[in-house]
C-alpha cells in the first residue's frame, strides 16, 4: 500500500479556482482506478465556517458526519463522488485549539510551545492517513491550501508541507501551483511576471512547484509556456493551461487534454492507465446540448453573494441536465417580496425555490413567496427554512391563524407552528451545536416524495423494518422544527406530512398534491448530496415540473 500526496496552492490572487482544479484532478485520477480523497486546509482562525456570515464567506457545507465546512468540499464531493468527513476540512483555529489543549494537559512537558515545531507538527498530523493502511491499494490525497502564496496566515501550512515532503520523500508528495496569467487587452499580451513572483515566494520558503496550472482567459501559446517554465524552474510539459469555460464541469475534460493526470502520475511514479470518463463526458454533452431552458426564482436572504447558495445553484443545474434544459436563476432578495410586488417579481418564472437561512430579516417576503407559489400553482421547492416558511404560510392562509409564525422570528406568537427543538433548549454556543449531519427519514407510501426517490435508482432508500416504507437519509443544519401540536390541524386541511423521522418526532418533509403540480419542502438540505451525473430526485422533479408548467 502506498499513500501519495498532492498539495495545491494558489498564486497572485485568490478565487482562481484552486478547488475546482484540485477536484478535477481527483476526478481524473479516480477515473484511472485510484483511491482518491480530498482535504481543505484553511488559514482563517475560526474553528469552522459555521458562524461566518454567508455574504462574506459563502455557503456552509455540511458533511454526513455533521461537520460544518468550507464550500470547496461541495466541489470535491460533486467531482469525485465520494462522501467526505470531519477530517476533510482543517482550519488554523482547529490546529491552534488542539495545540493549546495539549499544552494545558502537559503534553509538551513544560517546553515552550512554538509555531515550529508544534504548530507545523499538528498540521502534518492532520494530513490524510488511510483507515486501513494494509489494504494493498494506492491512496491519493489531494490537499488544497486556502489563500494565496505570500499570505502571512498560510505560512505555517506551507512550512508544514516543506517538512512533510522531506519526511515522506519527493516521489510521494508533490506541489501544484494554480496561478493567474493575466491578459492585457490593450496590448494583447499575456503577462507571466505575477506567476514568476509567486514561484519566487514559494522558493524562498523552500518549496518548488512541480506543476504550474495557468488560469487564463485566452489560449496559452507555446512561447508563454516556455517562458513560465524557464523562469519558474519546471519542465515546459508541466506548465498547463486552465482557461475560462462556460461550465466548471468541462474542466476535468480540459485538464485531461492538458495531460494533468499523466504528468501527476509521472511525478509520483505511478502507472497512468487510460481513464474511463465516459459518464462524465456524457453528462457534459447533455449539459451543452440542452434543448430548452427554464427560469427559477430563488428567493433568499443572502443574494448579494451567489456563493451563499452554491450547492443549491449546482443542484438546480443537475436537475436541468436530467431534463435536458438550461436553468436560468432569477435572484430575488426576500426583503423585496411583498403582496404588492409578488406578481411583477414572479412574472415569467416557472418555479420558486426558497433556500435555508437564519434570522428574521426577509422572512415575511419568503412567506409571501411560498403562498404565491401555492395560490398560483407554480412549482415550489422549499429547503430547510423554505419548509418552515411554507408551514407558516399555510397556517396563516389556509388554517386561518393570522399570527402563525416561528418562535425564532416572533417569540410572542400565539400560534408557534415552528418552535425550537427540545434538545436545543439552553444551548448558548452557536458554533457546531445545531442538528447537523445525515439523519434518517421515513417517506409516506404513495407520496410524491416517495415517487421521486423511487424514480432514481441511485437514490432509492432502504426499507424501514417497522413500516415497510422507504427510508432515506439527508443532511441537516437547523435548530427549529415543525411544532407537533399543529400536525393534526395541518393534515386536516390538506397538507401531507410525507417525511417523518423514524421515531415519529420530527417532520422532515411536507407536500401539497391536491390541485397543485409540485409543492414540496424538506427540513433537510438535499442540495449537499446532488451530483452532476447523479442529480438529486427533488431537484430533478422540481425542474421537470417547472418545464411542464411553462
Amino acid at each position: 500500500m502506498a499513500v501519495k500526496y498532492i498539495f495545491v496552492t494558489g498564486g497572485v490572487v485568490s478565487g482562481l479556482g484552486k478547488g475546482i482544479t484540485a477536484a478535477s484532478l481527483g476526478r481524473l485520477l479516480k477515473a484511472r482506478g485510484y483511491q482518491v480523497t480530498m482535504q481543505k486546509f484553511d488559514p482563517y482562525i475560526n474553528i469552522d465556517p459555521g458562524t461566518m456570515n454567508p455574504v462574506q464567506h459563502g455557503e456552509v457545507y455540511v458533511t454526513d458526519d455533521g461537520i460544518e465546512t468550507d464550500l470547496d468540499l461541495g466541489h470535491y464531493e460533486r467531482f469525485i463522488d465520494e462522501n467526505l468527513g470531519r477530517d476533510a476540512n482543517v482550519t488554523t483555529g482547529k490546529v491552534y485549539w488542539s495545540v493549546l489543549q495539549k499544552e494545558r494537559q502537559g503534553v509538551y512537558g513544560g517546553g515552550t510551545v512554538q509555531v515550529i515545531p508544534h504548530i507545523t507538527n499538528e498540521i502534518m498530523d492532520h494530513f490524510y492517513r488511510p483507515e486501513d493502511p494494509d489494504d494493498g491499494k494506492t491512496h491519493i490525497a489531494i490537499i488544497e491550501v486556502g489563500g494565496t502564496i505570500g499570505d502571512i496566515e498560510s505560512q505555517p501550512f506551507l512550512e508544514a508541507i516543506r517538512q512533510f515532503q522531506r519526511i515522506v520523500g519527493y516521489e510521494n508528495a508533490m506541489l501544484i501551483l494554480v496561478s493567474l496569467v493575466p491578459y492585457l487587452r490593450c496590448s494583447a499580451e499575456l503577462k507571466t511576471k505575477p506567476t514568476q513572483q509567486a514561484v519566487r515566494s514559494m522558493q524562498g520558503m523552500g518549496l518548488q512547484p512541480d506543476i504550474i496550472v495557468c488560469r487564463t482567459e485566452v489560449e496559452l501559446p507555446e512561447d508563454v509556456r516556455a517562458k513560465v517554465a524557464l523562469f519558474c524552474n519546471v519542465p515546459k510539459e508541466h506548465v498547463l493551461a486552465n482557461m475560462d469555460v462556460p461550465s466548471l464541469y468541462e474542466i476535468p475534460l480540459i485538464l485531461e487534454d492538458e495531460n494533468l493526470a499523466r504528468v501527476t502520475c509521472d511525478i509520483l511514479h505511478l502507472p497512468c492507465p487510460e481513464p474511463d470518463l465516459s459518464d462524465w463526458a456524457a453528462m457534459v454533452h447533455a449539459l451543452k446540448s440542452a434543448s430548452g431552458s427554464v427560469t427559477i426564482a430563488l428567493v433568499g436572504k443572502y443574494t448579494q453573494l451567489h456563493d451563499a447558495y452554491l450547492s443549491v445553484v449546482e443542484a438546480l443545474k443537475h436537475g436541468g441536465i436530467a431534463n435536458h434544459v438550461n436553468v436560468h436563476i432569477k435572484w430575488i432578495e426576500s426583503e423585496d417580496v411583498t403582496e404588492e410586488s409578488a406578481e411583477a417579481l414572479f412574472a415569467n418564472v416557472s418555479g420558486i425555490l426558497v433556500p435555508g437561512g437564519f434570522g428574521d430579516r426577509g422572512i415575511e417576503g419568503m412567506i409571501v413567496a411560498a403562498n404565491y407559489a401555492r395560490e398560483h400553482r407554480i412549482p415550489y421547492l422549499g429547503i430547510c427554512l423554505g419548509m418552515q416558511v411554507a408551514i407558516i404560510s399555510y397556517a396563516r392562509n389556509v388554517l386561518g391563524y393570522a399570527d402563525a409564525n416561528s418562535v425564532e422570528f416572533a417569540p410572542e406568537t400565539t400560534h408557534p407552528v415552528i418552535h425550537l427543538m427540545p434538545d436545543q433548549e439552553g444551548v448558548t454556543d452557536i458554533g457546531g451545536t445545531l442538528r447537523l449531519g445525515s439523519w434518517p427519514c421515513v417517506l409516506s407510501s404513495g407520496s410524491l416524495a416517495e415517487k421521486l426517490y423511487s424514480s432514481w435508482p441511485a437514490w432509492c432508500g432502504e426499507q424501514d423494518a417497522d413500516t415497510g416504507s422507504m427510508l432515506i437519509r439527508e443532511r441537516h443544519r437547523h435548530r427549529y422544527e415543525v411544532n407537533n401540536d399543529y400536525r393534526e390541524a395541518l393534515t386536516a386541511h390538506g397538507m401531507t406530512l410525507s417525511g417523518i423521522s423514524p421515531d415519529g418526532r420530527i417532520v422532515e418533509m411536507m407536500e401539497l398534491t391536491e390541485d397543485h403540480p409540485f409543492y414540496i419542502a424538506t427540513q433537510a438540505h438535499p442540495e449537499f448530496k446532488s451530483r452532476p451525473n447523479k442529480p438529486h430526485p427533488l431537484f430533478a422533479g422540481f425542474i421537470a415540473a417547472a418545464v411542464k408548467a411553462q
